[in-house]
């Protein structure tokens, strides 16, 4: 678990990409930090930084002497935030070399069309 980024942003990636899945469901309990810790062999600071992250992102939320809980709406608003995340590193650059060479929207949805089309 190490691509370059801060190993507490890739466990809040990996547990949005759980809700995002369904694996983890709205209002089901979370790993705890400690798991998390044991699990990925981190310090247990660093699995708590990666879900505080997600409880001021509003996707997590504490139950007092339970646990930490997925929030109502998470997965919305992973999907939500994810979709405008795709639109700033996919989507505007594409359309800006897309201007470059002259192609409008039908141009590119043909393009899209015949590459979905060879998979």
């Amino acid at each position: 678990m190490d691509d370059g980024r801060p190993l507490f942003l890739q466990i809040a990636e990996q547990i949005e990409g759980s809700i995002i899945d369904g694996s983890l469901p709205e209002e089901t309990r979370v790993p705890s930090t400690n798991e998390l810790a044991a699990f990925h062999r981190i310090n247990p600071a660093t699995a708590a930084n990666g879900i505080n992250q997600l409880v001021t992102d509003g996707v997590l939320y504490k139950r007092r002497g339970i646990g930490m809980f997925v929030a109502s709406g998470a997965r919305e608003q992973l999907l939500e935030r994810r979709r405008q995340d795709f639109g700033r590193k996919f989507i505007a650059p594409l359309l800006g070399e897309a201007q470059k060479l002259g192609m409008d929207a039908e141009d590119l949805k043909k393009m899209i069309d015949a590459w979905r089309d060879e998979t």
